[in-house]
């Protein structure tokens, strides 16, 4: 995990989901994930926009990158999880939104986030939008 990744997450527990800086104006979340070849246990920060009442999505824009990123093959690998929202840690079930679902979402968070629509804009791939079910809440 990378050392600004690190400084990230402390922020965020410390703050009760709330982070600072470039990242202050998006909504984030910790997504906890296992390492679909290693079995390691990982946690990343990711910008999550609400979908519905039990539900988010996350997107594996992995920056405009070529590749998906590696915590999007651990979903599709192990999509029971868990994330952290503000204070609250969820068990959550992650699934790939298919093309109509992805094209509506991605449609609408562009709209809102320009960081988003200029990473659609530019990226060759299409970016997989990915929903986490929001399951109960865990201690």
């Amino acid at each position: 995990m990378s050392s600004y990744d690190q400084r990230v997450i402390a922020e965020f527990r410390a703050r009760g989901g709330i982070v600072a800086g470039r990242l202050g104006g998006l909504s984030l979340l910790l997504l906890h994930h296992v390492g679909a070849k290693s079995g390691a246990e990982r946690v990343t920060p990711l910008a999550y926009w609400r979908v519905g009442p039990g539900a988010v999505a996350v997107l594996a824009s992995n920056y405009g990158a070529p590749s998906h990123p590696g915590w999007y093959h651990n979903l599709v690998a192990h999509p029971m999880t868990t994330a952290e929202i503000g204070a609250d840690t969820w068990s959550v079930r992650a699934r790939v939104a298919p093309p109509d679902e992805r094209r509506r979402l991605i449609a609408g968070i562009a709209a809102s986030t320009p960081s988003v629509a200029a990473t659609v804009r530019t990226t060759e791939r299409s970016i997989p939008v990915v929903i986490l079910d929001l399951l109960e809440q865990t201690p």
